[in-house]
């Protein structure tokens, strides 16, 4: 008897994780990715006033964009715990652990450059702009099927705008070469989500 309930209970598993798989991720509303994309423009002008030459201070630029990360990123991740927990169904939580599997790899590729370039080449930090926009976008296509309709537009969009800041070269190291494409980019996002989750008829 044993046996045929496990079966039974991998397959109802099974049959969860395919449905979290073909579900928009619903938990995320659009309010903490607009927020996001505040943070990066407030960004944007602290580093013009604060930080007038990054290249000469490695770590202090990337202490600001970090903080815009952990910002933005933390108070979307709390919505999205908090959400699921209210929820309570085990279809939502597959939905959530899958869009962590999905994100999360993108962005710890840009966490290792980051920690790369700070500790052993901190003459490339221009490097990092871009670097950032391509993981972000990589992160973006790789939850697609998670994302609202047109959520692939927010994906390329970073793609580009990342590519364009390698080619800049030094001058990527401008506040808006970073917080205006991250900006855009969110807000984008934010717009999507609130014309398919939470736009009334």
């Amino acid at each position: 008897m044993a046996l045929p309930l496990r079966d039974a209970l991998d397959q109802i598993q099974a049959i969860q994780r395919q449905l979290a798989a073909t579900d928009e991720l619903r938990n995320l509303s659009w309010r903490p990715v607009l927020l996001s994309a505040g943070l990066g423009l407030a960004a944007a002008v602290l580093q013009q006033v604060w930080l007038a030459a990054p290249a000469d201070e490695p770590a202090r630029y990337l202490l600001l964009w970090l903080l815009v990360a952990m910002g933005g990123g933390g108070v979307a991740i709390a919505e999205v715990l908090a959400r699921t927990a209210a929820t309570g169904t085990r279809l939502s939580e597959a939905n959530a652990w899958l869009a962590a599997r999905q994100f999360l790899p993108a962005l710890a590729v840009g966490g290792v450059l980051t920690l790369f370039v700070l500790l052993r080449q901190p003459q490339w930090v221009w490097l990092l702009p871009g670097m950032w926009q391509l993981c972000f976008g990589l992160a973006n296509l790789a939850a697609l099927q998670l994302l609202p309709r047109g959520g692939a537009l927010v994906g390329l969009w970073f793609l580009a705008s990342g590519t364009l800041c390698l080619f800049a070269g030094p001058a990527a190291l401008s506040p808006w070469a970073m917080g205006l494409p991250f900006a855009f980019g969110q807000a984008l996002l934010a717009g999507l989500l609130w014309w398919h989750h939470e736009r009334r008829p």
